[in-house]
């Protein structure tokens, strides 16, 4: 099966390590693959969109599965897809939508894997109706450590372990996945601007009984009065009858629009705080005060950075960081604390977004609590940010709250244990399941999972 060493890095580009990169096409090369990872042990990876280290394994093998990329089978009566692992959203949307079934979470990108979509247990602007995506994942079929084959079933150890595990209980080869019915690939969207951080976050609890999504751009260098305003977008799948006469006669179609990519080299230090400053207040100033029902495509509403092939290299070669965290209900005075310390710290985040968390999803290693969450990207150049985000640790940790691993590079070991109170089971099961280490990463070695 083709293989190569390589430098691979997560989608900050961000501490790279040298790998052999290995490309298995069919099921029994994945296990070949397993069975000959060597001593440095292998990792699953899929395109590559964990924004850290969870998909890299210096020195040993990492495992593209994006070669198994096959849709099985959909149900329609029960509205289930099986598929394999390295089938990405993104094709998953264009074999469902024409067919009236959506994903039933997907992040801000639709260029991630299933695969990876359960590893990280990924979660979208739905979380509060819909929870994470493993909920929607009945059962899947893993390649464990001794190089067979499992059916893993919700409700089970094993699958709480994988769900949010980052690869590191096995390789995932198919799974089945519940899916959403919709009638059109249209969203029915609602703007409008909030005055600060406080009244940003009345909106979204409000937002929760009347929306199945939402969320928020805010401005992470606006200070004072306006600390935390924001721009709060809600939206629904828009119904055939609120569609225009010329839109109902193609009311699934799907045709994300692409702009030019981002070219392969960007000087550093583009993102200031200057010309951030400055476009944070155009985007504010130019959304609607309120406007409600507006109709935008599917991939605009969800994903609007994927139109610009490697956006990510806008920063420059260092790369950046993103930094995500959740604390809960009752601890909204912690999350005042941290958006005023970014503020005060003035750091250039342009795509920063808040979002309110429902109930927790039962993997061990999920991210998602009740309450809030919070992310931003911020240049990995940036003068004294390993210490700052230290710090920020910190707070969060105090607060019971956790950093994403999904999107971690950077977290100390010694606060995984207050962020995650499952990971000494965790570590039990992988112990039982994979004596060897098999797999392993290098987000696994820095927080000893």
């Amino acid at each position: 099966m083709p293989a190569e060493t390589a430098s691979v890095t997560g989608w900050g580009r961000t501490a790279p390590s040298t790998a052999r990169l290995i490309r298995p096409g069919t099921y029994e090369e994945a296990v070949a693959a397993v069975r000959g990872c060597g001593a440095r042990g292998g990792i699953p990876r899929g395109l590559g969109r964990a924004y850290g280290d969870a998909a890299q394994n210096a020195g040993g093998a990492v495992l593209d599965m994006t070669g198994l990329d096959k849709v099985h089978a959909i149900d329609a009566s029960e509205g289930v897809v099986l598929c394999d692992a390295g089938v990405s959203l993104h094709r998953l949307m264009e074999v469902l939508l024409p067919l009236g079934w959506f994903v039933p979470v997907t992040p801000g990108t639709r260029y991630v894997t299933v695969g990876g979509a359960i590893g990280a247990d990924i979660h979208g602007k739905n979380h509060h109706a819909s929870g994470s995506f493993a909920r929607h994942v009945p059962s899947f079929e893993l390649l464990t450590a001794d190089g067979t084959v499992r059916t893993v079933r919700q409700g089970t150890p094993l699958f709480d372990a994988t769900a949010g595990g980052m690869g590191l209980t096995g390789v995932i080869l198919t799974a089945r996945v519940r899916l959403l019915p919709v009638e059109t690939s249209l969203m029915s969207v609602d703007t409008e601007r909030a005055a600060d951080l406080d009244d940003l976050m009345a909106r979204l609890t409000e937002s929760d009984r009347h929306h199945r999504y939402s969320v928020a751009w805010i401005d992470l260098l606006a200070r004072g009065a306006s600390t935390g305003r924001a721009v709060l977008t809600r939206g629904d799948h828009a119904h055939l009858d609120a569609l225009p006469a010329r839109a109902r006669r193609q009311p699934l179609a799907f045709r994300p629009p692409t702009l030019p990519a981002a070219p392969a080299f960007l000087p550093g230090g583009l993102l200031t705080r200057t010309t951030v400053g400055a476009f944070n207040e155009l985007w504010f100033r130019r959304a609607p005060r309120a406007r409600a029902g507006e109709l935008q495509r599917i991939s605009t509403f969800f994903h609007p950075l994927d139109g610009v092939p490697h956006w990510n290299r806008i920063y420059g070669r260092a790369g950046f960081v993103q930094y995500q965290f959740v604390v809960g209900h009752g601890q909204e005075e912690a999350l005042r604390r941290i958006v005023r310390r970014i503020s005060e710290r003035r750091c250039p985040s342009f795509l920063a977004v808040l979002k309110r968390f429902g109930e927790g999803d039962p993997g061990w290693l999920s991210f998602p609590r009740p309450g809030w969450t919070l992310a931003l990207d911020v240049p990995a150049a940036l003068p004294g940010l390993a210490g700052f985000l230290d710090e920020l640790d910190e707070e969060v940790a105090g607060a019971g709250g956790r950093v994403y691993l999904a999107k971690d590079s950077r977290l100390r070991p010694e606060l995984l244990g207050a962020m995650y109170a499952r990971v000494d089971d965790f570590r039990e099961l992988r112990a039982q399941l994979d004596p060897r280490g098999v797999f392993v990463s290098d987000l696994a070695r820095r927080l000893s999972l």
